[in-house]
């Protein structure tokens, strides 16, 4: 964690999503009963070493490690800790002080620590004990994510056995050499890593959508999901139709492969130094775009995912289950888990970082690629746009200026072209704000008769395609219409 950012969190104080933990005698049973009410809510930041006003005190700093050592044993101990979760603390250094700092990511789950189910209530954290409280927190994570449906006619025979030991494996290199994984038998590992579980609402017990999309055989794959495929295309010479192409239709871990190859087998790997060490910049950006379409996509769709390479760009869009409508920048980044099993999953065999980095990662990636930012364009159907530029090298400074007028506007060209036409809504809402540039949300809905929610996502995008700009502060203010 940043310096800054940790300051900024220490003068906010406790949140719904930040638990400060004195830990001056040893990690206290109270810091694991805010790790499960993080994973049963929103998710979180635990900072170990402060007060509850946010004095940074420390821990001893050569206890740090056998702090961090037992945490993770508590959190891997299914005795204690159902479902298991595999977490990583981090020891910092902060004003002369050592904190511990752990991430939690929210669940899919519904978890407990010592059989007690917890639930993060403002800055508190609340043992739930009654039936209608812990039913409801189950039937609210199922309604939120599809890939938890239980297919209990689905056996172990009906999942791909044999990657296994590969994944075991992966996890532990990603962990540095031990990870819980390594000696759980293959139910438990399946078990701890949710896709295995109880549908309390039905009482339905049995593997569910994330395992079978993870791990499944394919016929199986395509019986519960008949529209699942990946349409990886090139489109350099023959636009219209295509002069490369591969339809991947198999379990995630192999379609991560396949895809990965695909954009290695047409992408230069250009050369370049970090910290005087070789990078791949064109794997690192095929790495974040391939596990961004394969962990956030919405299964259930029909909608055909795709990956297109062309002459000035390459790009990914899939199904998504949108919290919001709009470009995705760095200072609006609000991350949200459309699969959070599947992402957890990802993270676990290091096909994926905290969730949220990976947009950092494009943005910084691919500016030194080619020299241009990515587009992230949240809706029904998410798009990722990376600009190429065969002529860019930022280790030769050979800027893409060199090339014609006509191919260096074509990504901006792109990128104009996502947000130019106006809907006869967004049109609808334009002239009753000209007639009117102090109506509320509440009157638009009234005078054009669309509902308030579609009001929400229409004023925020008719502001991102410069059609609409609010001036002065939200009470006081009004609107300007620009022509």
């Amino acid at each position: 964690m940043d310096s800054k950012v940790l300051k900024t969190i220490l003068e906010i104080g406790e949140t719904v999503a930040v638990e400060f933990k004195r830990c001056g005698n040893g990690i206290e049973s109270d810091t694991y009963e805010s790790v499960c009410s993080f994973l049963n809510r929103f998710g979180g930041d635990i900072l170990m070493g402060v007060l509850d006003d946010g004095t940074v005190t420390g821990v001893p700093p050569k206890a740090a490690p056998d702090m961090v050592k037992n945490f993770i044993t508590i959190i891997s101990n299914p005795a204690l800790f159902t479902p298991t979760i595999y977490l990583s603390p981090e020891i910092i250094e902060y004003e002369g002080h050592t904190i511990i700092h752990v991430y939690v990511p929210p669940s899919a789950e519904v978890h407990s620590f010592k059989k007690n189910i917890f639930d993060r209530v403002n800055d508190a954290d609340v043992k739930v004990t009654s039936t209608a409280q812990i039913a409801a927190m189950y039937i609210r994570k199922q309604n939120i994510y599809t890939e938890k449906r239980i297919y209990p006619y689905a056996t172990i025979n009906d999942l791909r056995m044999d990657l296994l030991p590969r994944i075991r494996q992966m996890a532990v290199n990603h962990a540095g050499g031990s990870h819980p994984w390594e000696n759980m038998s293959d139910e438990k590992l399946l078990q701890s890593a949710g896709l295995y579980g109880t549908d309390v609402a039905t009482g339905e017990s049995g593997y569910n959508l994330a395992a079978i999309l993870l791990l499944g055989k394919d016929e199986v794959i395509q019986n519960v999901c008949p529209a699942y495929e990946t349409d990886a295309l090139v489109r350099k010479v023959n636009v219209d139709r295509y002069d490369d192409r591969e339809i991947v239709r198999t379990n995630l871990i192999e379609s991560f492969d396949f895809l990965m190859d695909f954009i290695k087998k047409h992408l230069p790997d250009k050369f370049f130094l970090e910290d005087e060490n070789r990078v791949s910049l064109r794997n690192i950006i095929g790495r974040e775009i391939v596990s961004n379409t394969l962990m956030h996509r919405e299964y259930t769709s029909s909608y055909t995912a795709k990956l297109i390479i062309k002459s000035g760009q390459m790009y990914t869009e899939n199904a998504n289950r949108a919290t919001s409508n709009g470009f995705i920048t760095l200072d609006n980044l609000e991350p949200n888990p459309k699969n959070p099993v599947i992402a957890s999953f990802f993270r676990n065999i290091g096909r994926a970082d905290r969730l949220g980095s990976g947009v950092h990662k494009l943005f910084k990636y691919t500016k030194l690629y080619s020299g241009k930012d990515p587009i992230f364009q949240e809706d029904d159907v998410f798009r990722i746009v990376v600009p190429l530029d065969d002529s860019y090298s930022f280790d030769m400074g050979i800027g893409s200026e060199t090339k014609s007028a006509t191919d260096a506007t074509n990504y901006a060209t792109d990128a104009t072209n996502l947000s130019a036409s106006l809907s006869e809504d967004e049109q609808k809402v334009l002239n009753v704000i000209r007639s009117n540039p102090k109506i509320t949300q509440k009157q638009l809905q009234e005078v054009t008769g669309i509902t308030l929610g579609t009001i929400k996502r229409l004023l925020p995008r008719l502001q991102e395609k410069e059609k609409l700009e609010r001036v002065g502060n939200r009470r006081s203010g009004q609107w300007k219409v620009n022509d």
